[in-house]
């Protein structure tokens, strides 16, 4: 009977251990594409770049010569490193984590994706798709950017499209920016996200940003861009954040109200400090007199 408790309590801990190594990457970084086409020249740029920040881990593409780590480093050619999406390779790659280290202050995002081009000429069945960019050239009119929100991940996705030849269509490669309303200006959430081939960008939102007293926070998007897009911009209102109940300035007792409604330890404290000063000036006022009438 123990041998079959020590059977399943290992069989328990391999399976968290398996659980632990699987490396779930964000979709907004999932979906990511290469910004360029991969070419015999950006596979011999990566190839170096990649002997001189990864292969003393990952070792030689296809022989399995991975230094022994835990978890151990994929072979770049193996299925475990080719079933990833470009997107995912570059956040890991990125980003790291455990073992792996980040290289997001060591490479340029441009080498970043020389290095995966080398990693998917070693898969004949790989077909590259490139990141359509925005048309600079064009002539977008009606710019409409439509936002909504995913709770179970936290995320706020914007779709943006525009009449291009009379025509509704959704447009690539724009560069966003999202930001909540304040009193005093706006506060930017997440970094400038870039919408997909789909016209899509998703920002993360943060959990703890304060709303309303219901949770209702004001949200607008504009693009970076505003010579193409011109002053395009998007703004509503969801329950999206944390209750917060702020007294209004009318309020009894609020700060920087009428007299009567003033907290009374601000009344004690300015009056003693006032009091305070007077004291000082008048036991300064003595000291002059005792002074003078020594000097007579």
């Amino acid at each position: 009977m123990n041998k079959i408790y020590l059977f399943f309590y290992l069989l328990l801990f391999l399976s968290f251990q398996a659980a632990a190594q699987v490396w779930v990457v964000p979709a907004e970084n999932d979906g990511k594409l290469s910004p360029f086409a991969f070419t015999d020249s950006t596979k011999l740029v990566g190839g170096n770049l990649f002997n001189a920040n990864c292969k003393s881990c990952h070792g030689d593409p296809g022989k399995n010569n991975a230094v022994k780590l835990v978890p151990p480093p994929p072979d770049p050619a193996s299925p475990q490193m080719q079933n990833n999406t470009d997107g995912g390779l570059f956040y890991k790659v990125t980003e790291g984590r455990g073992t792996m280290p980040s290289f997001k202050n060591t490479l340029s995002s441009s080498d970043t994706w020389r290095i995966i081009s080398f990693i998917r000429s070693f898969n004949d069945k790989y077909v590259q798709e490139v990141a359509k960019k925005l048309d600079l050239g064009a002539t977008f009119q009606q710019v409409k950017m439509l936002i909504s929100w995913s709770k179970e991940k936290s995320q706020v996705q914007v779709a943006v499209s525009a009449l291009k030849d009379g025509v509704r269509q959704q447009i690539p490669g724009a560069e966003l920016k999202l930001f909540v309303k304040r009193y005093f200006g706006n506060l930017p959430v997440d970094e400038s996200r870039t919408t997909d081939n789909l016209g899509n960008a998703i920002f993360n939102f943060p959990k703890n940003l304060p709303g309303d007293s219901i949770g209702k926070v004001s949200l607008l998007v504009k693009p970076t861009n505003e010579a193409v897009l011109g002053e395009a911009k998007a703004d509503t209102t969801l329950a999206i954040g944390v209750p917060t109940y702020r007294p209004p300035l009318n309020e009894p007792r609020a700060m920087w109200n009428v007299v009567k409604k003033t907290p009374v330890w601000l009344l004690l404290t300015y009056i003693f400090s006032v009091l305070a000063v007077w004291s000082f000036i008048f036991y300064v006022l003595m000291q002059l007199k005792k002074i003078y009438k020594s000097g007579s």
